[in-house]
């Protein structure tokens, strides 16, 4: 019996979004499947969204989409947009993983920050970030819907 190691991939084509889709619904229960491909496509096209995707046993376990960004604030930066693990798999370290993966290509492109937001009720998303990944709160992030 051989043990794999987890691997993290770069999903780059529809039918690996697609597999991807159950993970990211978990994190995001507003979008179906349709939209989730088309508001996906858009992303990558004008914002260079990627996603990335961490296997164990041969399935997805975690994703985690970012786009790079320039601003004043950050200079160049990477905006983690979207980092979700298989709910029932939470707790076996594979958040940190990826999110680790993110870091260092992050570092390997010249970007100088890594930056997220986290919804106001996912105070234990909060303690991951600040505990185990060593993140700073900095600002809130404010939304106005139109």
């Amino acid at each position: 019996m051989s043990i794999t190691q987890p691997t993290i991939k770069e999903l780059k084509i529809e039918q690996e979004w697609i597999e991807a889709f159950p993970i990211m619904k978990q994190l995001r229960p507003h979008l179906n499947a349709h939209s989730f491909i088309e508001l996906f496509s858009q992303a990558v096209e004008e914002n260079d969204y990627q996603l990335f995707a961490l296997y164990d046993e041969n399935r997805i376990v975690a994703v985690c989409g970012f786009m790079p960004m320039i601003t004043l604030y950050n200079g160049r930066s990477i905006w983690v947009c979207d980092l979700v693990t298989d709910s029932s798999l939470r707790s076996k370290g594979y958040g940190k993983t990826i999110l680790h993966y993110v870091e260092h290509w992050a570092k390997k492109q010249n970007y100088d920050v890594v930056s997220l937001s986290s919804g106001l009720q996912r105070a234990s998303a909060h303690q991951f970030y600040e505990e185990k990944l060593e993140y700073g709160k900095t600002s809130y992030v404010f939304v106005k819907k139109l």
